[in-house]
This record gives structure tokens, C-alpha cells and sequence, in this order.
């Protein structure tokens, strides 16, 4: 890094351990709670997370308004009909209890009740000019790093488009990341969250904002996804998915700060229209992201390798390609989608498709220019 380059580093106060949960309504107070607003989804609530922590905020005497009116892409008409709850009931905090999409919604809630208007006046990056609620984030996946940053991602219906939230005001105040919630989630779902975080890792390990910073952490989540994947989806072992939850968190904390690339471009148009879940798009995508985009970050790619791979190689370049391969045949073996093919109608909606993604935030960070028609041929490499 040149001696003239300016770098921040923005990340929540994090809570983290076996049972860390139990410390929610003590972080609530402390934010000024008195009468919280818990969003959350009807998996969650199914787990019966959703019932224990309403128990643990009235074992503080803390009153709890509850919303769960949220799609797995959470839409604009959700985040208004949330705003519309926390305003009638007179809340002060908003704790979000879940995946990406109860987090993310919570965020947009926040936003809306802080500064008003519409959720799309906000789109792209430092669009929120007031202070938001207090709001705390506790994630039931290792993935998608919503408690960790300052996207949030939500569904605009009308124009079939995930718009990317981006401001420092998004990054949660406190972060209680309990990883004994990982336990009772679906064998697609670990998998799901955990490439997704992957990705994360990965893309902004090469973004053009990467940073000191961002490197290591990027570089360990990486680590902990390769030695801990395989134990945590056979046999749900508590130790590999405390792994995972701590690979999710750094990799949160340097996608929040180095921003990601195209392969997020692409899922986000991807998701905004055809409601795909967001994290089953990167086994499909990863790797045709990765070549288009060796040719500029020979030296980190040829890193990624050596950590997938577990072994040295004779140079940077066939370090790189090893890794990328390696990552493909461990997708192949988690029995999820590999081709665009298994989750999109024809090949006729990949033109619109990365019409929408060139114009993402994400494309802006991508170590290498991208135009549409780079997203179309990535797009058919992974067909």
C-alpha cells in the first residue's frame, strides 16, 4: 500500500461465543431500550429462537413489539410496512434477529424512521444523511455478514432490482453472534451462507479498496471455510460451526470495508429477478468470476489457491488456477446448483440480466473493468 493512501475500518462492538445471546437485553439497555422492535422471519421463529429471546427481554421487564413480514429477498413493501410498526408502537431500538434478510430489513426500517421518504431515495452509497435507531444485529447463519457492515441489500418489486445500501451509518451498534443458533439450520441453508461468505472473502481479497486490513481478515475466513465446510454439512459439528461463524464475521468485517465485485453484481440482479436465494448463486458463479478476473490480481488469486488447495505450486500462475479448480470440484460435492442453466428459464434473460449488474455498487470495486458484455461471457462460461 503507498504511503498516501487513506484507508477506514468501520465494524460493530461484537459480542461472540457459545451462549453469547444471553447477553441481549443487558446491550439493549445500554442503548437506551425500553421498548424494542424484534425482526425476524417465520424459519427463525420456527427454530423457536424467536421465542427465546422475547423470553429473555421480559425476564428484563423490556417491552418487545415483533415483525416478521419478510420475504428471503426482503422487499421495499416490507420495509414500509415495518417503519409503519416501529412508528405506531412507539419503539427506540431495533434488534434484528436472523439471516441477511430479517437484517438487512431492519436496517431499512431504520433508515426510513431516522430520515424519512422512500427506501429507494436511498440506494447506491452515503445517501443517509441522519442518525439511525440503535439497533442491535444477532445472525442465525454463517454468511451473509449483515451484522458485520454497511450494506443492506432490499428488493425493489416494481423495478425487479436488489438495490445495494451502502453507508457507515448501516453498520449495526452491537453484534451478538451466538453460534449455537447455526444448529438447527437446513443442510441447504449452512451451505447456502457459508459459500456465501466465501465469496465475500474472496471478492474483497481482490477488491480495488482492499486494504491491510481487510487482507487479513479476508485471508482467514477463507482458511476457516476450506478446513471447516465439509464437517459443519455432514455432521453439524458444533466446533466446525463455530468456525464458520467466526469465517463469516471477517469476512463481514473486510467486505464491509473493501466493498466486492462482479460476482455480487450479477447475484444481485440475479436475485432482484428471479428471487433465487442470493447464497446458492456463488457455487454457480464464483469461479468464472475468478478467472475474468485473475489476470489482475495474479499474485492474491495464486494466495486464495495455496490456501484452498493446502499445498505450494510452481508459480503464482497455476497456483491461481489450482485454486479455482479446487473450489469447483468442492462444489460439485455439496450438491447445489453448478450451472445457470439448473436455476434460470433460457439463456435469452442473461442480457438483462447484466445489463442490471454493470450499474450494481459491487461493479465499481471489481479488480477488473467489467462491461456488459465481460458479465454476458462470464455468464455463458457458467451456463
Amino acid at each position: 500500500m503507498s504511503s498516501n493512501f487513506t484507508t477506514k475500518f468501520a465494524i460493530p462492538e461484537v459480542i461472540f461465543g457459545n451462549g453469547a445471546i444471553k447477553h441481549l437485553a443487558s446491550c439493549a439497555r445500554g442503548l437506551g431500550a425500553r421498548r424494542i422492535l424484534l425482526v425476524s422471519d417465520m424459519g427463525v421463529e420456527d427454530a423457536g429462537w424467536v421465542q427465546m429471546v422475547m423470553d429473555l427481554l421480559a425476564q428484563d421487564s423490556l417491552e418487545c413489539v415483533y415483525f416478521n413480514e419478510i420475504d428471503s429477498n426482503p422487499r421495499d413493501s416490507q420495509v414500509h410496512a415495518g417503519v409503519e410498526v416501529y412508528l405506531a408502537e412507539g419503539c427506540d431500538v431495533i434488534v434484528a434477529l436472523g439471516g441477511g434478510s430479517p437484517i438487512d430489513t431492519g436496517k431499512g426500517i431504520g433508515i426510513i424512521a431516522g430520515n424519512g421518504g422512500n427506501i429507494a431515495d436511498y440506494e447506491g452509497a452515503n445517501r443517509i444523511m441522519r442518525p439511525l435507531p440503535p439497533m442491535i444485529s444477532a445472525p442465525t447463519t454463517a454468511g451473509s455478514g449483515s451484522d458485520m457492515t454497511q450494506y443492506s441489500i432490499i428488493t425493489d418489486v416494481s423495478r425487479k432490482v436488489k438495490m445495494s445500501i451502502i453507508s457507515r451509518s448501516l453498520v449495526p451498534n452491537i453484534s451478538i453472534i451466538d453460534p449455537t443458533m447455526l444448529r438447527t439450520k437446513t443442510q441447504e441453508l449452512i451451505i447456502a451462507s457459508a459459500v456465501d461468505a466465501l465469496a465475500h472473502a474472496v471478492e474483497s481479497y481482490v477488491s480495488r479498496l482492499a486494504s491491510p486490513f481487510t487482507d487479513h481478515h479476508a485471508l482467514q475466513a477463507i482458511r476457516l471455510f476450506v478446513e471447516n465446510l465439509e464437517r459443519a454439512v455432514e455432521y453439524r459439528d458444533p466446533k466446525a460451526l463455530e468456525q464458520l461463524s467466526i469465517a463469516s464475521t471477517a469476512a463481514g468485517m473486510s467486505f464491509s470495508n473493501a466493498g466486492l465485485g462482479a460476482l455480487h453484481s450479477l447475484a444481485h440482479s440475479l436475485g432482484g429477478m428471479f428471487d433465487v436465494l442470493h447464497g446458492l448463486v456463488h457455487p454457480i458463479m464464483l469461479p468464472a468470476v475468478m478467472r475474468f478476473n485473475l489476470p489482475e490480481c495474479i499474485e492474491k488469486m495464486a494466495a486464495i489457491g495455496r490456501i484452498t488447495t493446502g499445498r505450494d505450486h510452481k508459480n503464482d500462475v497455476s497456483a491461481a488456477y489450482a485454486g479455482i479448480e479446487h473450489l469447483e470440484r468442492l462444489f460439485q460435492t455439496l450438491n447445489v446448483p453448478t450451472h445457470l442453466r439448473e436455476i434460470l428459464p433460457d439463456p435469452e434473460v442473461l442480457e438483462p440480466i447484466c445489463r442490471m449488474a454493470v450499474y450494481d455498487a459491487c461493479t465499481m470495486t471489481n479488480p477488473r473493468d467489467v462491461t456488459c458484455e465481460d458479465l454476458q461471457s462470464i455468464c455463458k462460461e457458467a451456463w
